[in-house]
Order: C-alpha cells, then structure tokens, then sequence
C-alpha cells in the first residue's frame, strides 16, 4: 500500500498526516507554535518554529503509525494562504514570517491604489486594470502579500535588497522539502501581478508589476496548479527516512484545499469554513468580482476552476479569546489553565441559553473584517449586556455574532452566484459543535451538513489533491472520500427572533462605523 503524507500549516501550528490510496486518514500529529502580535497590526511567526514544528509532528506520527517511511509516495503541503517569508538565495529566511493578519503594509499598499479619479478608494483605471487581468484587486486592509512585500520595501530596504525571493508559507515549505523556488497558479494570485484570464497559462504581468513596483526576480517561477513539482532533497530522504522517489506536489493555500476536502466540489457546491477564521467558499465556471465586498472568483486549486475567496478574520479566535483571556488567562487573580474539555463544557453551557441570548450581542470583528466589508477599523465587543447575563449568555452570544457574520457573508455570497445554496458542508474546528451547526442552521436558514472528522478536511483535500496529481483519484470521485456526520435542519421556531436580531446586527455596525473609525485610526489591526 502507498501512501500520502501531508502538512497543514495553520494559524496555531502544523498538522501532519498520513493518508491511504482512496484519502482515508490513518493518522495525523499536530504541534503548537507561537502567534507574534505587534502594535500597529503586526503579525509574525517564525519559519524555524514551522519546520521543528513539522519534523516533531512527523515523528510522533511514524511512531504512532508505525508505517514504513519508505512507503510514502508523495507530499502535499497547504498552509495559510496571504503570507510572505522572505529568503536569501540558499532559501534561508531573512526575518520572520508576515502572516495573513499582519495590515501593516496598508499604507503603501493604498499609495499604489491610488489614482486622480478614484471609487472605493482606488484609482480608477488601475482598478480596472486590474479586474480585467486579475478578476480581483488589493484588499484595502494591507494583508495581501503585495503589501507584506511593499512594507519590506520602505521599512526594511535592507532585507528586501538581500531578499531573493518571497514566498507564500506553503511554497516554502516546499521549498524546504525539494529546495525548489517556486509558486503555483492558484496560490500567487493575492500579489496581484498576474494574468489570470487563462486559468491554466496564468503569468506575471509587466504592466501590474509596473504599477504595483514589485520586482519580478523576487518572484518565484509558477508551476500549473496541483502539479508535480519535482522529487524531495536528498537531505530531507535521509532526515526522514524516506525513498529519494518521493514526489512533492505543487500545494495551495488553505482555502483551496478546504474546499476541495469539504467534499463540495462541484460548481455551485458551497461549504462553511469556521476555525481561527471563516469563509464561505464554492467553485465556479466563471470570472467575477465584488469590490464593495471584498469577493472575487480566483482560481481554485482544481485546475481549471475558480472559486469565491472571502474571509471572515476571526470566528473560532473569538470564542479562544474568550477562553483564554476572560475564562482562563492565567494572571494573579487566577492561575488555573483551561480544562481539556472547555469546548465541550462551552456548549452544555450554550445549549441552555435561550436563542438570543437574552438579548445580548456579540460583534466578532476582533482584529478588523475582510468580508462582507473591508474594514480595518471596526472592532468587536459584547453590546446590550446587563447584570443578570452569565457565562453561558457570554458564550452563546459569541456562537450567534459568528453565526450572524456568516449569514451577512452567504447574501453576498449567494448574489454573485445568483442562487441560493441548498446547504452549506461545514467544516473545521467549529463543525464539531453540534449546538453550534444548529445556530448557523437556525441563523443562515439553511440545512448544514457537518461533515465527519471536520478538522481534518484541510488535510484531506490536499491527500486528495495530491492523489488527482498522481492520476490515483477522479474528481467526480471526491464525493465517495467526503461523508456527511449529520445534518442540521432550521428550527422554524426561531426564525422570526434571528431574522429581528440579524436586523440589529446590521445596524450595529452602522451606527458605530464611524466611531471605530475615530478611535483606530492610526492602530489598524
């Protein structure tokens, strides 16, 4: 038997697993690794604390396993997509990673937007350029990879001079694996200087890297989406252990391989993403944008497909604030860590909450939005809260905000594609919550399938990526790999108080749009 091994570099750490000829899970090792928040909407983490992270969680898993390492025939890597590593020309790393959440670029980012007559805070005939090259354009928040590379240029003119190239985390990994500089199709696409209007021959544009003043010699060379990219190193065989036949494949980013591991394949397939983030994501046969809402159709990591990128910037992370700095922050009022169970006693704590949570509410806006707005500004907080509201009222209120930001999501969602979803797969961290499923139900009215084994489904896209690259797996067979663990029907009983509450949540941010505008100028997230 062969198989698969795969890394998941997430937000909190990487996942490495191993997976058999049809992408069933044999196993599958996680290790924790530092987040680095800075003022001003820094966010960083180590490159070294990846590897050591990858190499820890494969050994445990060998162990666990017990499979023969030289039965590995492949390697796929996803990570978090809209990173940058910048590396010398030996692929050493020059400094730290900018992650998906670091905005500090904004500024030179929105220099480059800029144009006499502009919409939306762009140029006009730059955002034209753009929507009919790319499909997309820069998110004004500076978390695109384009202004990770322009804050490195006016910030750190040192290290951009020494840089060689800068690479998306999962393209580093593979550098790490082959010692190959390379990006792929679906992956390059946030720098937004290439040609995307033939989705299998996408290239680097001189206009937009003119416009944009992004050098392509720092870029890497681009492969066709999950593609072979060549064989692993001779170093890494041996550190492994593994046979120096081992082919690594191209890879995407994290949103990509969710969707393809969600089982929602098809065009017109939609799944629900809730883990640190969120997104609501589906493949489509088309080329589209949403400026106004920060959507567009980029490609997918199935060749030849698109799909709807959006981005809900934090959805689990409020529910881990709240663990970890309200609950359990360790300080000198309290020492006690949180019990292994916390998220299991959140939800008997949740489940008898009346729906409404008594009237409190949760914005989950922690570190600025992307979608359905983008904005930098606007921060989260509980509203309406009175004495009589307790842990429980605390808790289903962040489960509803989440919820409530998803249903403002699929509108949008649902408008660009023009139809409504018959259900939404659902799948990370947050699909293991049955009371949950049900909020999201009740709240987005739709039916939600929670798929089994959900916070495995970034892995198990890419094992089933990988195996569409060997030639081992169909798409039209994903669907036999993807099982449904229940689905959750809307309770029509609640439908009335949701749609009221949802009504405020809009106005919510309305009314205090400005304000948060007022107080965070200056300390973007």
């Amino acid at each position: 038997m062969a198989f698969i091994l795969t890394v998941d570099l997430g937000t909190s750490g990487p996942k490495v697993s191993l997976f058999d000829e049809r992408a069933r899970l044999l196993g599958s090792c996680f290790e924790e690794v530092p987040l680095l928040l800075f003022e001003g909407g820094g966010a960083e983490q180590r490159p070294s604390d990846w590897l050591n992270g990858i190499r820890a969680a494969y050994r445990r898993l060998i162990a666990e396993t017990k499979v023969n390492p030289k039965k590995i025939t492949a390697i796929n890597c996803t990570a978090q997509w809209s990173g940058t590593v910048a590396v010398d020309a030996q692929g050493l790393p020059l400094m730290n990673a900018l992650i998906w959440m670091d905005s500090r670029g904004a500024p030179y980012a929105l220099k480059v937007m800029d144009g006499l007559i502009k919409a939306e805070g762009y140029g006009v005939l730059k955002l034209l350029k753009w929507l009919r090259l790319t499909g997309g354009a820069p998110g004004k928040l500076g978390k695109d990879p384009i202004a990770h590379i322009l804050y490195l240029k006016h910030r750190f003119p040192e290290i951009y001079s020494k840089t060689f190239k800068f690479l998306e985390p999962k393209d580093y990994l593979n550098l790490f694996f082959t010692g190959i500089f390379a990006s792929s199709f679906d992956a390059i696409t946030l720098h937004w200087v290439t040609d995307n209007r033939k989705i299998n021959q996408i290239t680097y544009h001189s206009d937009l890297l003119k416009m944009t003043g992004l050098d392509r010699n720092q870029l890497p060379d681009l492969v066709p989406t999950n593609s072979i990219l060549g064989k692993v190193s001779k170093t890494i065989a041996q550190e492994f252990g593994l046979s120096e036949d081992v082919v690594v494949v191209s890879g995407a980013g994290d949103i990509h391989t969710a969707a393809v591991g969600s089982g929602a394949v098809k065009d017109f397939e939609g799944h629900l993403y809730v883990g640190t983030s969120s997104w609501i994501v589906c493949h489509v046969p088309f080329k589209k944008v949403d400026v106004l809402h920060n959507m567009a159709t980029l490609p997918s990591a199935i060749p030849g497909r698109y799909m709807i990128a959006n981005e809900q910037q934090t959805s689990g992370a409020c529910l881990n604030y709240l663990k970890q700095n309200l609950f359990f922050p360790k300080d000198e009022i309290d020492s006690r860590a949180a019990p292994s169970d916390f998220y299991r006693n959140a939800d008997a704590l949740v489940e008898k909450v009346a729906p409404g949570s008594e009237g409190l509410h949760f914005l989950p806006w922690m570190y600025g939005e992307r979608s359905p707005m983008d904005d930098a500004y606007t921060r989260g907080g509980f509203l309406n809260m009175s004495l009589h509201h307790t842990r429980g009222h605390l808790l289903r209120a962040v489960y509803e905000g989440v919820a409530f930001n998803s249903k403002w999501l699929l509108h949008y969602v649902e408008k660009m594609i023009g139809r409504r979803f018959e259900g939404l797969n659902f799948i990370g961290g947050g699909a293991k919550s049955a009371v949950w499923s049900q909020i999201f139900a009740d709240i987005c009215d739709r039916p939600i399938h929670a798929m089994k084994d959900p916070i495995t489904c970034n892995s198990r896209g890419t094992a089933i990526l990988a195996l569409m690259a060997l030639g081992e797996l169909k798409l039209e067979e994903v669907g036999q790999t993807v099982e449904i663990e229940k689905t959750f029907l809307p309770n029509p009983e609640n439908r009335s108080l949701y749609e009221q509450r949802f009504k405020r949540y809009l106005e919510m941010y309305q009314s205090n749009k400005s304000m948060y505008a007022k107080l965070n100028a200056g300390a973007k997230a």
